[in-house]
């Protein structure tokens, strides 16, 4: 079962998240990879971009929050703001997705060049602020 509270308890010891590599830290392998991936496509599309813990979620930001994403069950949430989702809606038909957020099932593989898209939209969004 994956642990997604924001603290982890280790030596009957709460330690909270500080930091982007401690939350993806707490998950198993297969997880962690994803988690790695997505961040590193982030960081490859988004030049300058600042992380931090944010509502519990990995966050990326520059000149306010870019995108954030988080492990959870049965799925990474991908969370780019209304404006990731609006501009890339017709190609998210074989994902779950609402107003602000996408699910990335774990049985599937993920949509690297359109996470890279959504990332160069809101960072060029965030960057003209």
């Amino acid at each position: 079962m994956i642990n997604l509270k924001v603290c982890v308890i280790m030596d009957d010891t709460k330690t909270e998240i500080k930091t982007v590599d401690e939350y993806i830290s707490q998950f198993p392998d297969d997880i962690r990879e994803k988690l790695e991936m997505i961040r590193n496509t982030i960081k490859e599309a988004a030049p300058n971009v600042k992380e931090k813990i944010s509502w519990g979620m990995a966050t990326f930001y520059i000149n306010g929050n870019l995108v954030h994403f988080a492990a959870n069950k049965k799925h990474i949430g991908f969370y780019p703001s209304p404006s990731g989702i609006s501009a890339f809606k017709d190609r998210l038909s074989n994902y779950k997705h609402s107003k602000g957020a996408i699910q990335f099932p774990y049985n599937m593989h993920l949509p690297i060049d359109l996470i890279k898209e959504i990332v160069v939209l809101r960072y060029n969004e965030n960057i003209s602020k």
